[in-house]
């Protein structure tokens, strides 16, 4: 990765409106969340917009969009906004795990760390994880869950796909100073990701889906790898009703633009659309304020070492660092009040398991 990532906009980018002044830095935190929710009731309007008519003819073109799209587009940019910024400013944000989504908090007064490790463990019972398995985990991130199950079942053989050459250093890194030998990464787009077929007793992806499209080839191919009594476990953030791509152009599509190139928000409902080669199981929604509470977790992080991350980010974005200091925080901040909104009762994660349909080969 050269010294100063592509991705990085021009300082000038930071000038314009009120957008630039939080950019800046020079708005108050609870008037930048006041503003988050009143966009995210726009949101909502926009989607509500023409009553139940016009919301399943947009469903409707947006499923069709994705039968026709690629698995995955733009992953040059998805790869530059959020996997090969260094693992050490991940290191300073998340917890000790680097679990990049969101995590569970059953009591409420968990720690980060705490929350990491009981998402992950909710992980292992809804996918029916076990000792000697052959595990894909597609989209591995920063390898919480790749050595967590490497760690936890020592006989089992685990795959990790990830699009980001730093990830799987890090990955390889760390199963090296733990003495794991269990764990193979592959770096490649999922485009054009080949695998064996009927290797694997287990699928597991998680917050990945969000980044990828054509969803029935994608279900088709891990069919293929899947053995005939295999299971495929999905986390992904979800909107409890609708489904709407990230779009990029002006101050309202700020996120798109700058985090979430190529992707889309689904709804609780957009994959069960797509089960021509896998079937649904079972489907479990959970409770928006959990990602809440871990986005002011990751925020509260940041500022906590500000100035550790300052110079992680300098080498990373070079002139542009400050702004980019202030559009991390930002993006945390985007995310509490997503998920926080209404209780958690609108944006929200869900799990899924499929299994192969009775006669997929």
């Amino acid at each position: 990765m050269s010294t100063t990532m592509q991705a990085a906009q021009p300082q000038e980018d930071a000038a314009r409106g009120l957008l630039g002044l939080a950019e800046r830095g020079l708005l108050p935190d609870p008037l930048l969340r006041m503003g988050i929710r009143q966009l995210c009731r726009q949101r909502l309007r926009e989607e509500r917009e023409g009553g139940v008519e016009a919301q399943a003819q947009r469903l409707a073109r947006r499923i069709q969009a994705l039968e026709q799209s690629p698995v995955a587009v733009h992953v040059d940019a998805a790869n530059r906004q959020h996997y090969e910024v260094p693992a050490a400013f991940f290191q300073l944000c998340l917890g000790k795990r680097l679990k990049y989504s969101g995590c569970y908090y059953p009591r409420g007064d968990e720690s980060l760390d705490q929350a990491e490790q009981a998402m992950l463990e909710l992980y292992a019972q809804r996918a029916q994880l076990a000792d000697g398995q052959q595990i894909l985990e597609l989209g591995c991130g920063w390898g919480s869950l790749t050595l967590w199950m490497a760690e936890r079942y020592p006989q089992a053989r685990i795959t990790a796909v990830s699009n980001s050459v730093g990830q799987r250093e890090h990955i390889q890194a760390q199963c090296r100073a733990r003495g794991l030998a269990n764990v193979r990464v592959i770096t490649t787009d999922v485009n054009e990701l080949q695998l064996q077929q009927g290797a694997y007793d287990r699928c597991v992806s998680v917050e990945v889906f969000e980044h990828l499209r054509n969803y029935r080839q994608l279900l088709q191919r891990i069919g293929h790898w899947l053995r005939p009594d295999g299971k495929l476990f999905v986390h992904i953030f979800v909107h409890r009703q609708f489904l709407y791509p990230f779009e990029t152009q002006g101050e309202d599509n700020w996120m798109g633009r700058h985090f979430f190139t190529g992707g889309q928000m689904p709804s609780a409902d957009t994959l069960l659309f797509f089960q021509h080669h896998l079937a649904l199981r079972q489907r479990w929604l959970i409770d928006g304020r959990h990602y809440q509470r871990t986005a002011n977790h990751w925020l509260h992080n940041q500022d906590r070492h500000a100035p550790e991350v300052a110079a992680i980010l300098q080498r990373c974005y070079g002139d542009a660092a400050p702004i980019w200091q202030q559009r991390w925080r930002m993006f945390w901040m985007a995310c509490a009040e997503l998920f926080g909104l209404d209780y958690g009762q609108q944006w929200m994660v869900a799990h899924y398991l499929f299994e192969p349909r009775k006669g997929e080969d």
